[in-house]
């Protein structure tokens, strides 16, 4: 078995078996025409079941023919236009190739002794960010699994600078519209189920700071502890971005940590013609990036960062076999000194070939693309009077139901909507994503392949109308 091993000896097979694998991916890419199979669980769960994995198959090309059956052709493919749910991007190839030196060569994060090289273009990727932010000379940061683990991490940072013996007293404020990870987090930490205070958003999906003012001075009254203000740059179900500006002075007000969940919005940090949208990001004091949403980056690929590098020191675990203290006098540079995480993939590589064959340009470009192409399906949507729009878009989001002509009744319309949703999936032509507004059902377009149209976007939306349709149709006939 020692033939399977990657080293000198076996690096011809090597070639030849990843080679193999990356054209039968490349000719499903190269051949896929919808998104989705529309494959089921029932359908596919008996395939799995019935692969016994004590008994291996010993061939590569017979464990590809497999791997055909079970995943490559039902898979759900983020390359395709008409993939519009989640926030899934397609990726770019440099990225794509980082990720294949990086998992051949199996470097860890955590300490210099096992990456050397990819310790230093892990750093210079993390100043390179904070430069980009203008988080100031004293930032810093790491590369994390993505947005939950860096709002985390943030958050850990916000409950150890706040100075309070009593956890019970700590409150967090964040939108009602906020990422559900800093409730989770508010829970990991310790902290009362009241922890956190769901600030009011306006019409514009944005956080109001008139009702963070009212809260803030309420906190202080009832003699509790602001531990952290959390604003969204693009929040999950909208794209909105909090008015960072005026949340940054009331933070300074209130002496309060201001951390910025920029888990979406990051990609602005690259735009060409939409910097402006996150003005007043620069006054955070940690920021969350997610590289693998809008910068077109293969999961993972998520960075925290700080505008104090000391405040990292309260991540930090000496173990004398991994990274004792004398390192630190040595300046021997180790990663897991300001990480959660210890053993760590080299995930950074991937933005590092990135920028180094496309540049930052490049990126924005693209992800400027995406919001422009939200902007004009919020044009589509606002002029079709079959269909209620949310909110204008700030990213590349847009939410919106639609409304029969000669329904009403809001629980019926509702219906109408999920059953479109379920349909449009089953039939693999579209995959688009639901939240709720209000309490109603709403769908939802993320917009964050270059590649989709305005055409590809009507085309969706006629689809959802026919399913709604058909739908109510059946229900009127079933009424009857």
């Amino acid at each position: 078995m020692r033939s399977h091993l990657l080293n000198d000896l076996t690096a011809e097979q090597y070639r030849r078996s990843v080679t193999e694998g990356v054209e039968r991916v490349a000719a499903k890419l190269a051949t896929t025409e919808r998104p989705f199979t529309g494959v089921t669980v029932d359908a596919l769960s008996p395939l799995i079941d019935g692969i016994d994995l004590d008994r291996p198959l010993h061939d590569t090309t017979a464990v590809l023919d497999e791997l055909e059956n079970v995943y490559l052709r039902d898979a759900v493919y983020f390359h395709h236009p008409r993939y519009l749910a989640h926030l899934n991007c397609p990726v770019v190839i440099p990225a794509v190739l980082g990720e294949a030196v990086l998992t051949a060569v199996n470097s860890s994060l955590d300490t210099w002794d096992q990456s050397a090289g990819g310790t230093l273009i892990e750093r210079k990727l993390i100043d390179w960010t904070t430069a980009r932010i203008g988080l100031g000379e004293a930032a810093d940061g790491v590369f994390t699994s993505g947005g939950t683990q860096s709002n985390l991490q943030a958050l850990l940072l916000a409950r150890e600078e706040s100075k309070t013996d009593s956890l019970a007293k700590l409150r967090i404020f964040a939108s009602e519209v906020s990422h559900f990870s800093v409730k989770k987090s508010a829970k990991l930490l310790g902290l009362g189920q009241d922890a956190v205070v769901s600030v009011p958003v306006g019409a514009d999906k944005r956080m109001q700071t008139v009702a963070l003012a009212r809260e803030l001075e309420r906190c202080a009254e009832d003699g509790l502890v602001p531990m952290a203000v959390v604003a969204t740059a693009g929040t999950t179900d909208f794209g909105s971005i909090d008015p960072l500006p005026e949340i940054a002075e009331l933070c300074e007000q209130y002496g309060v940590w201001m951390h910025v969940d920029a888990a979406y919005g990051c990609g602005l940090l690259a735009s060409l013609k939409h910097r402006d949208r996150i003005a007043g990001i620069e006054r955070a004091d940690s920021v969350t990036v997610d590289y693998h949403k809008s910068f077109f980056q293969p999961v993972s690929s998520s960075a925290v960062l700080v505008r104090d590098a000391a405040t990292l020191r309260h991540a930090t675990y000496h173990a004398e076999y991994l990274n004792p203290r004398r390192m630190v006098e040595e300046r021997i540079p180790n990663q897991v000194d300001k990480s959660l995480q210890t053993t760590r993939r080299f995930d950074a590589l991937k933005l590092w070939m990135t920028l180094r064959t496309m540049g930052a340009d490049g990126i924005g470009q693209l992800f400027d693309e995406v919001c422009d192409l939200a902007a004009q399906g919020w044009r589509l949507l606002a002029a079709d009077p079959g269909f209620d729009v949310v909110v204008q878009p700030s990213l590349s989001t847009l939410v919106f139901r639609y409304i029969p002509a000669a329904i009403t009744d809001p629980a019926e319309i509702d219906r109408a909507n999920l059953y479109a949703r379920k349909a449009l999936f089953a039939s693999g032509d579209a995959v688009v994503a639901g939240t709720k507004v209000g309490g109603r059902h709403y769908l939802k377009f993320t917009l964050l392949n270059p590649e989709t149209t305005t055409a590809d976007i009507a085309a969706v939306l006629a689809l959802i109308a026919g399913h709604a349709e058909q739908y109510l149709g059946e229900s009127l006939d079933r009424a009857s």
